[in-house]
């Protein structure tokens, strides 16, 4: 019996311990967000590189964000991030060209505070984007 509450108690540490473990990466995926704006500096699409140059992007912490075009908000979309899997998503809903290459999930390849690489994959669609903070 004491080895059975034994178990019990190390196996009820292992989970609290792993959720708050998750609750602080998702508080510093939250922080790192939303401490300022991003630009995407880089967008190919299949190859073809896209032009964001105008855009800035603002996000917030109730998973808004801004796509802000010459200095004028253009859209409000929908984000999240998942620093356990890597990824992130964003949902600009009837967005125009070319916001609308944001939309879907993405695979975060490599980042920093300061800057974020991430890839989509939808069939034969091949997506890369990368956002620095400014």
């Amino acid at each position: 019996m004491k080895k059975l509450l034994t178990l019990l108690l190390i196996s009820i540490i292992a989970i609290s311990c792993k959720k708050t473990i998750e609750k602080i990466q998702e508080d510093l995926v939250l922080k790192a967000m939303t401490d300022g704006q991003w630009k995407i500096t880089t967008f190919t699409n299949n190859g073809n590189a896209v032009d964001f140059s105008t855009y800035k992007f603002q996000y917030y912490s109730n998973k808004t964000v801004d796509a802000i075009n010459n200095g004028i908000i253009e859209k409000t979309g929908t984000w999240d991030g998942n620093a356990s899997t890597m990824t992130t998503s964003a949902n600009f809903i009837s967005a125009s060209y070319p916001l609308q290459l944001i939309n879907g999930n993405w695979n975060i390849t490599k980042n920093s505070w300061t800057y974020v690489e991430a890839t989509q994959t939808n069939g034969t669609d091949s997506k890369f984007m990368r956002l620095d903070k400014l």
